[in-house]
C-alpha cells in the first residue's frame, strides 16, 4: 500500500487526519459555531489535541444551495483565523475557490490551498498556487451549489471522475503548478448521488492510479444519513452520523487515501492509527 509523503505537510506514515473549521453562520453541519474569529482559533486549537495533523479554515459554505459570499466577506472572516492559527504552529489549509482569498491565507501561513472547484470557478487560482509553491487540492467538480445536484449524472462515476480530474491535472499542470503540489479529491457529494458516492469510496484504489495523493472527504454528507434514515426515510442529523464517517475513514485509510477530512477528530484519528497497524500486519 502506498504511503504518500507530500512536501511542506506532516509525514507520519499513515493516512492523516484534516480538521476542519467552518467561519461560516451557514455550513451544513455547524454553521455558526465558530463564526466569531476567537472561536474559530479555539476550536482549530481543540482538534489539534484532539489528533489533526491539518486544520482546514473555510469561509464560504459549499453546501448545496448556498449563495456565494463576496471577496472581502470571504478574506474577513478566513485571514485573522489562519493567521493566529500558523503563529501557533498549527499546519493550516485554506478552503477557498477565489485565487486572491488563497494569495491572502498563504501569506498568513496556509500551507495547502483546498479548491472544490479544481481552479474551475476562479482561472486564476492555479497561477497564484504555482507562484505560492505550496500544496493544492484539486477537487472533481462540475458547478456550484445552486445547480450541482443536477450535474450528477454518470455512466460510469469511478471512470468519468477518473477522466475529469485527469484533464484538471493536465489543465493546472499547464499554468505551472509542479507535480509535487497536487493533491486530488473526488469530490464527495459534489454533483454525486449516494450510489455514485459509495462507488467512488469503493473505487479509491483506481483513483490513485492517477499518481497523486486522495484527500476523502465524507463527514457528515448527506448520503449518510440516507444510509442511516430512520424506518420512515428520515434521514439521520448530519451531526449524528459521525459513526459513519468514521467507518469511511477506516476504509478509505486502509485503501490507501493519503488524508481523511473529518468534523469529529478525536475518533477518526484513532481509526487511522487502525488502518495502519492493519496495513502494517499485512504486509
Amino acid at each position: 500500500m502506498t504511503t504518500w509523503s507530500v512536501p511542506g505537510l506532516p509525514d507520519e506514515g499513515r493516512c492523516l487526519v484534516m480538521g476542519v473549521v467552518n467561519v461560516t453562520p451557514d455550513s451544513f453541519s455547524d454553521g455558526g459555531r465558530w463564526f466569531d474569529p476567537a472561536a474559530a482559533v479555539r476550536h482549530g486549537l481543540e482538534l489539534v489535541e484532539q489528533g489533526a495533523d491539518i486544520v482546514d479554515v473555510g469561509g464560504e459554505s459549499t453546501r448545496p444551495g448556498a449563495a456565494r459570499v463576496s471577496l472581502e466577506e470571504e478574506l474577513a472572516r478566513v485571514e485573522p483565523v489562519i493567521r493566529q492559527l500558523s503563529r501557533e504552529g498549527v499546519v493550516v489549509s485554506v478552503d477557498t475557490m477565489r485565487a486572491e482569498v488563497a494569495r491572502a491565507a498563504v501569506e498568513a501561513g496556509a500551507r495547502l490551498v483546498n479548491d472544490v472547484s479544481g481552479g474551475l470557478a476562479d482561472p486564476e487560482m492555479p497561477r497564484i498556487v504555482a507562484a505560492s509553491g505550496v500544496q493544492y487540492v484539486v477537487m472533481h467538480w462540475r458547478g456550484h451549489s445552486h445547480s450541482m445536484d443536477s450535474r450528477a449524472i454518470y455512466g460510469d462515476v469511478v471512470t468519468e471522475v477518473r477522466e475529469e480530474l485527469a484533464k484538471r491535472v493536465a489543465s493546472v499542470l499547464a499554468e505551472g503548478v509542479a507535480e509535487s503540489q497536487i493533491v486530488l479529491d473526488p469530490g464527495l457529494g459534489f454533483s454525486k448521488n449516494p450510489e455514485h458516492n459509495w462507488a467512488l469510496i469503493a473505487g479509491i484504489d483506481r483513483l490513485a492510479e492517477l499518481g497523486h495523493p486522495l484527500l476523502i472527504g465524507a463527514s457528515r454528507k448527506r448520503f449518510l444519513g440516507r444510509l442511516l434514515a430512520d424506518p420512515d426515510g428520515t434521514p439521520r442529523p448530519f451531526d449524528r452520523s459521525d459513526d459513519a464517517t468514521l467507518a469511511v475513514t477506516a476504509l478509505a485509510a486502509d485503501a490507501g487515501a493519503w488524508c481523511v477530512r473529518v468534523h469529529d477528530v478525536r475518533p477518526n484519528a484513532d481509526a487511522v492509527r487502525v488502518a495502519a497497524a492493519v496495513q502494517r500486519a499485512r504486509s
